[in-house]
């Protein structure tokens, strides 16, 4: 059976001036234009393919690498606009179509969007869309625990957070404390970790490691920092968070944590100018 808008592993049956003819089942013959065609391939070979379909709604097959499949949500730049609605970027000649009804705000030409890709249920035609909400399913305390690593992507800021896609699933929130640093930007795919789930089934999400863990994994890269400087570093407990947080990525609270972790194990000693490690240590 063939999965459109997704990868199939397909069975050559003939070649043509065209391309390949690929066995596409009750559906009949999907061509493989001539372009992906290498001299090696022979009839009876399988190869994986990327379906979709050509200007004229036909089914074709690909080599090329889509930067979206059909249930993905993926960050996409607008190639052009008409009259009917946006054509995205999404690595295959053909650009994916967002009608301006799926449109949340008119897309520009050289913007890039989070969308949705699916088939659309009257004209099963690959389409994409801004409206996303509607695709996220509620995440449950069965799937998704405090501490369990996750996938993000970034979709849009909020005032209390960064509303992130998780897992290609569901949605979450990182909270405005909990962004250390350089913030991350819509489209950006990152690692995360849960820290709630809600009874809403929303995901509450933190950029670092949670629980002892986290402070443990800084102590260490601390202490590593702390040797490749020569043993000093100019850090007490008035430090400005900000300074923390510029330098380290850590907010004061995980940076005093893994401090104290390291002190008491005599590894470093606390002056007033800053954090000197301890002589054994250098």
């Amino acid at each position: 059976m063939i999965t459109l808008g997704n990868y199939n592993t397909l069975v050559i049956q003939r070649f043509t001036d065209h391309g390949a003819y690929l066995d596409g089942g009750e559906l009949g013959e999907i061509l493989m234009p001539k372009t992906y065609v290498s001299r090696d391939m022979r009839p009876g070979d399988e190869v994986r393919v990327f379906v979709y379909l050509d200007q004229q709604e036909r089914l074709v097959a690909t080599l090329e690498t889509p930067f979206a499949v059909v249930g993905d949500f993926a960050f996409l730049e607008v190639s052009w606009v008409n009259n009917f609605g946006a054509f995205l970027n999404w690595g295959v000649m053909k650009d994916l179509f967002v009608p301006f009804s799926e449109q949340k705000k008119k897309m520009e030409l050289g913007n890039s969007y989070i969308v949705y890709v699916h088939v659309d249920e009257e004209t099963q035609r690959i389409v994409g869309t801004a409206k996303v909400d509607r695709y996220l399913s509620p995440a449950t305390a069965r799937t998704y625990y405090r501490g369990k690593d996750v996938d993000l992507l970034v979709w849009q800021r909020t005032e209390l957070g960064l509303k992130v896609i998780v897992d290609n699933r569901h949605a979450g929130l990182i909270y405005n404390d909990e962004l250390i640093g350089t913030e991350p930007r819509t489209g950006e795919r990152l690692r995360g970790t849960v820290v709630t789930v809600r009874d809403d089934g929303r995901l509450d999400i933190a950029l670092q490691r949670i629980g002892k863990g986290r402070f443990r994994d800084f102590a260490e890269q601390l202490l590593g920092e702390l040797q490749e400087c020569g043993g000093f570093l100019p850090f007490t407990d008035d430090s400005a968070p900000e300074a923390i947080a510029g330098r380290f990525g850590v907010s004061k609270k995980t940076f005093k944590r893994a401090v104290g972790n390291l002190y008491r194990q005599h590894l470093i000693v606390l002056k007033s100018d800053g954090i000197h490690l301890e002589k054994t240590r250098q």
